[in-house]
């Protein structure tokens, strides 16, 4: 019989009367990964601050070892064997690694002086045991964002937890990264310690769950026990949203007409390969290969973001000049990143000014109309089906779903003609995907044409017309119609 370390019993928590989650049971057994899935606003991220005592419920009890509670504080969390590894970094990035693991519970010797030698030792420990190549002596800075990762991972270890909780580890992650990090946490788990695992990426719940809960607007939908080897991705995304999974990748076909775009011998480094492709009008170009592959240099060089050391750029058979932001945008050239929190949005301004601000001058008067600065923005919301209960929110506030809904927003209010999307989707629930695609799919029938870089297999598959694959910043191969298929990505990318 297993050993159930976490019993949530009938949990409800609310927020100004809008139920969070409602009468939610859920357990944890000793040794398991137990992943958790849904919709942004399904509740997940609730229960995790239930359990890491950052929130208390409204109704119901928490049981832990046997014990019962009617809620956690921070410090219970902490005792009780409880850490989370959030998706946001919460490190120190100017100390070294083993400062950072042992932050707050430093080792010390007489007169209250740091053990600086034994703090490196430990963590240099912990480390080597998680299988890296790690140095505690490293500043943070400096490392990459799986490496970060690691680091999380180590601090939490250093206090010898029973229960690890991960939120979205691996949403900057690479395939050979990410593979590498599920990796370590089933031998977490084999080592005998409890996983609580959260993910958008459903092929990874496929590849490393014991259990998996579905949840969805605070329900709990349901639980499915993984080692009855019937569980596939497209019954969990039935119960996250209540329809097939092959709906969100359909897409219907555009009108594909002549080249409006071309890159010809673009260099983005100093003696590195020459690039050059066309893009169609109402076509989705998509950019394939691993991170690191120079995707998004290439993006960024078009967009005038990143200086180019060769090349040039047509438009309607015109060559254009993009050496700046500026220049690409009043050529009609937009790029939506992949940070869209650091470079896509403004977090603390509301969602109208972040709509209206790529086009101040269509707000008529002297000084700025408000009121119809309001009204173009509303379109725009309605157009983009972004949800929120006043458009005079900070867009800090917003599900990454809508956050991105406010980033293509501004450009369409803009009217760009030429739309660079870097990770369209990346860290956002399945059904904002769909509304995204839909999104795409309406620019190019207002005759926009689309260049999409992403890392997300089933995406490029579906919704590209053709598909370049890069690697070691040269195109090595393109894809189109039918012959765009995973093997043979994979195959050029590699």
């Amino acid at each position: 019989m297993n050993e159930k370390i976490i019993v949530l019993e009938k949990i409800t928590k609310s927020f100004f009367g809008n139920n969070a989650l409602t009468d939610v049971d859920f357990d944890l057994n000793k040794s398991e990964i137990h992943c958790i899935c849904g919709e942004n606003g399904a509740g997940k991220s609730t229960l995790i601050k239930l359990l890491s005592g950052a929130l208390l419920p409204d109704n119901g009890k928490i049981i832990i070892d046997g014990a019962v509670y009617k809620g956690l504080s921070p410090q219970q969390a902490h005792v009780l064997g409880i850490q989370v590894i959030y998706q946001e970094s919460h490190l120190f990035p100017n100390m070294n690694i083993a400062e950072n693991i042992f932050a707050g519970h430093e080792k010390l010797k007489r007169f209250c002086i740091i053990d600086k030698r034994t703090l490196h030792l430990e963590a240099q420990k912990i480390l080597d045991d998680l299988g890296t190549d790690l140095n505690s002596y490293s500043i943070v800075d400096d490392l990459s964002v799986a490496q970060k990762q690691y680091v999380k991972i180590a601090r939490a270890l250093a206090h010898h937890p029973k229960v690890l909780i991960f939120d979205e580890p691996t949403t900057m992650f690479n395939i050979t990264d990410a593979n590498r990090l599920l990796n370590t946490i089933v031998e977490l788990k084999q080592k005998g310690i409890s996983i609580i695992y959260i993910t958008h990426k459903l092929s990874e719940i496929i590849q490393i769950a014991d259990r998996v809960t579905v949840l969805r607007d605070g329900y709990k939908i349901s639980c499915h026990d993984s080692s009855l080897k019937r569980l596939t991705i497209s019954q969990i995304t039935n119960d996250m949203i209540g329809r097939s999974m092959e709906l969100l990748y359909k897409r219907e076909k555009s009108q594909i007409g002549k080249t409006v775009f071309e890159v010809k011998d673009l260099k983005v480094k100093p003696g590195g390969p020459q690039v050059s492709f066309s893009l169609r009008r109402g076509e989705i170009l998509g950019i394939a290969g691993m991170v690191g592959a120079g995707r998004t240099e290439i993006a960024e060089a078009i967009f005038g973001v990143a200086k180019k050391y060769g090349g040039t750029f047509w438009l309607h058979g015109e060559e254009i000049r993009n050496n700046t932001p500026q220049h690409a945008i009043a050529n009609g050239l937009c790029l939506i990143t992949e940070d869209r929190q650091k470079t896509g949005v403004l977090l603390d301004m509301n969602i109208n000014q972040n709509i209206t601000i790529t086009a101040l001058d269509k707000i008529k008067g002297f000084l700025m109309d408000k009121n119809h600065e309001n009204d173009l923005a509303t379109e725009i919301v309605k157009k983009t089906n972004l949800k929120a209960l006043d458009y005079n929110t900070d867009v800090r506030y917003l599900s990454g779903g809508n956050q991105q809904k406010v980033v293509v927003g501004k450009w369409i209010f803009r009217d760009a003609e030429i739309i660079i999307f870097d990770e369209p989707t990346r860290g956002i629930d399945i059904n904002s995907k769909s509304e995204i695609y839909a999104l795409m799919e309406d620019l190019l029938k207002d005759g926009k044409s689309i260049i999409m870089i992403s890392s997300d297999m089933p995406e490029l598959i579906s919704i590209s017309d053709r598909v370049l694959i890069v690697k070691g910043g040269k195109i090595v191969g393109q894809l189109e119609g039918d012959d765009i298929n995973e093997e043979g990505i994979i195959a050029l990318a590699l």
